[in-house]
């Protein structure tokens, strides 16, 4: 179980080893929900930074507010401010201003940095100090289902306060890029090594093995933005196929989900065991919807797919499309009957063919990783603070060894 505190002593937590600098990330996902990009990215800051992750409050029934602070692996620290129900819209943003300045108070001495992935923190954060500011502007959270009203006048006020921009993918970059001085597309990136745990897996998940192969496999959030009238579709035209589908469900209605025999709904599964179902399956599938809350996405299992040696079918999801389409690493399908062929000239490549194809995608894989993403993120960082990189200053004092090191893929 993550390592708790109290309220009393939730600040005092945050100040141990303060020589190093402080990152507080404003975020709304859940630390502990999908290991996604907010994960790769803060777990490699943690090797330099103190990380504080903020999230979104719970609310309880009767609970006099307080931020519940508990410590993850490899130093991540996760505060969540718990909430009575029944506040209003000021009432909420007053009690987070007050216990995020309150957790805040008496950190001083070494420079803080400030990381959004909301705009909806600035509400409760404008009045705060930080050395950095930083929106790592991984969606277009405004096109999402739910979205707060607010939420675009607040990205234009927080376009106003960084220093520097960040975002999840290239089709998103040229839609911010001109709105701030200083903007960085930096794509969902890979780490190749745990994904290549597929390749050579012998053991399947139990769960899998009543399951007859061909089997079509997805993984991530199933939200508005999958199509799943597209899967249900797809699994009508070909009974013989299996689609397995793993990932929670949030925002749409589970009972919406197309039932067939032939489609499997296994629901969240933990990061570190992704290798062994990926490894069991004969091609990966992204039946992403065509609609505005897909507009700018660039799906992390891309890569991730691909460093596990499947072949992916995908539709035309623009990130997807550029560069992994326009290269033949990934095919791209809109509908049913295009689906199906693809899925099938796939699965019909010869050994030679199969090999040609993973020595070209581990080519583009060793391109890039979440280690070099993070350095590329951590040298803007030092250039706003003015000094280097604290990775690059412990390591060149031989203090330390630099923290992570790109892994091709093999």
């Amino acid at each position: 179980m993550p390592k708790r505190f109290t309220a009393s002593t939730a600040s005092d937590s945050l100040r141990i080893d303060s020589k190093r600098p402080l990152l507080v990330c404003f975020s709304h996902l859940r630390w502990d929900f999908v290991w996604q990009r907010p994960q790769h990215l803060l777990s490699r800051a943690a090797q330099t930074y103190r990380v504080l992750v903020v999230e979104e409050p719970y609310f309880r029934d009767g609970a006099t507010p307080h931020m519940e602070v508990s410590e993850r692996p490899g130093g991540v620290t996760i505060a969540a401010p718990i909430l009575p129900h029944g506040l209003s819209h000021e009432e909420t943003i007053l009690a987070q201003r007050d216990l995020v300045g309150r957790l805040l108070e008496g950190e001083t001495g070494s420079p803080r940095v400030f990381w959004y992935y909301t705009p909806m923190a600035l509400a409760f954060t404008s009045e705060l100090d930080c050395d950095a500011c930083v929106y790592d502007n991984m969606d277009e959270l405004a096109a999402f289902k739910g979205a707060s009203p607010e939420l675009l006048a607040l990205e234009e006020s927080l376009f106003q306060r960084v220093d520097v921009v960040f975002t999840g993918g290239m089709s998103l970059y040229e839609a911010k890029r001109s709105r701030h001085r200083n903007v960085h597309g930096l794509p969902s990136s890979i780490e190749a090594a745990h994904f290549a745990k597929a390749r050579g897996q012998t053991e399947e998940p139990a769960e899998l093995r009543d399951i007859p192969h061909p089997r079509l496999g997805f993984f991530g959030v199933i939200d508005e933005r999958m199509d799943v009238e597209l899967v249900g579709q797809c699994a009508d035209l070909r009974p013989d196929w299996h689609f397995v589908m793993i990932g929670p469900v949030v925002k749409i209605d589970p009972a919406g989900l197309p039932q067939r025999p032939n489609i499997h709904w296994l629901g969240g599964r933990d990061y570190k065991d992704l290798p062994r179902y990926l490894g069991a399956w004969d091609v990966g599938f992204m039946p992403f919807a065509i609609n505005e809350a897909t507009r700018f996405i660039s799906p992390t299992k891309t890569p991730e797919f691909l460093a596990a040696g499947l072949p992916v079918v995908s539709t035309p999801i623009t990130d997807v499309v550029r560069p992994y389409g326009e290269r033949g690493f990934v095919e791209i399908a809109m509908t049913p009957l295009e689906v199906v062929p693809k899925v099938e000239g796939l699965m019909a490549r010869s050994p030679e063919e199969r090999e040609a194809w993973l020595a070209r995608v581990d080519r583009h894989l060793a391109a890039g990783s979440w280690d070099k993403t993070w350095a590329a993120m951590d040298g803007e960082i030092a250039k706003v603070l003015g000094d280097e990189p604290p990775a690059r200053q412990r390591a060149r004092a031989g203090t330390v060894a630099p923290a992570y090191a790109a892994t091709p893929a093999e």
